[in-house]
């Protein structure tokens, strides 16, 4: 199945220089920064992203379908493949305790939805949607709904966790990278826009990683 995930950029210039380093270095301490797509994000815009939201944010897990019309408005103005409701209902009604929110009141404006099943000898987790709405990004709200999802399927026992991202979504490949995954494969034309994905995975049982490979990968923009 076809999943996309909201395009999250994640540090403002002056937390790192992420995209064309390898491995990830900080801003000040980077040669290249100027040429980097970092650079794209000013000064003032980071600083304006810290002061967009002063309302309180909550995390909360998936407990009723009367939460189902805010999630679904959110993914739907925020990724670009169309779901119908069996969509989300397959996997939220299989795998409640695998959605969570974020909250601002009774506003939902963060989700990820995962599920957890077998897969060949493995207890593979997949991270099926992944949505922020866009005025409460650069909040590392999607770093945090990540977090808490891998630590529910470890909790699961799971063996791996795997998700599809598309291959031009730095930031979101930059958030999943700072997590641990690594890129397993490029899949082509695989969106209904005809935009290639990357098919990432996290191991959660310990299978060593060569961390210079995993950098140039992440940074690769073939």
């Amino acid at each position: 199945m076809s999943m996309i995930h909201s395009e999250i950029i994640l540090n403002g210039t002056m937390e790192k220089c992420q995209w064309n380093c390898s491995p990830f270095i900080p801003m000040d301490k980077c040669d290249n920064f100027n040429s980097c797509l970092m650079s794209t994000t000013s000064m003032e815009e980071f600083s304006t992203s810290q002061n967009i939201i002063s309302e309180d944010i909550k995390y909360v897990p998936y407990t009723s379908e009367l939460q189902l019309p805010g999630i679904m408005s959110l993914i739907e103005n925020d990724l670009s493949e169309p779901y119908s409701i069996y969509t989300y209902r397959y996997f939220i009604n299989n795998w409640p305790n695998l959605c969570f929110m974020t909250m601002v009141e009774d506003q939902c404006i963060g989700v990820i939805i995962c599920k957890l099943d077998k897969h060949r000898d493995a207890l593979r987790g997949y991270i099926a949607m992944l949505a922020v709405k866009k005025e409460y990004r650069k909040r590392k709200i999607g770093t945090s709904l990540v977090k808490m999802a891998i630590d529910a399927m470890k909790k699961q026992d799971a063996d791996e966790i795997v998700l599809e991202t598309e291959y031009t979504n730095l930031g979101a490949l930059s958030l999943y990278h700072n997590l641990g995954f690594i890129r397993d494969k490029r899949l082509y034309r695989y969106y209904l826009n005809g935009v290639d994905a990357f098919r990432l995975k996290l191991f959660c049982k310990g299978e060593r990683v060569d961390k210079k490979s995993s950098d140039e990968t992440i940074c690769d923009k073939d």
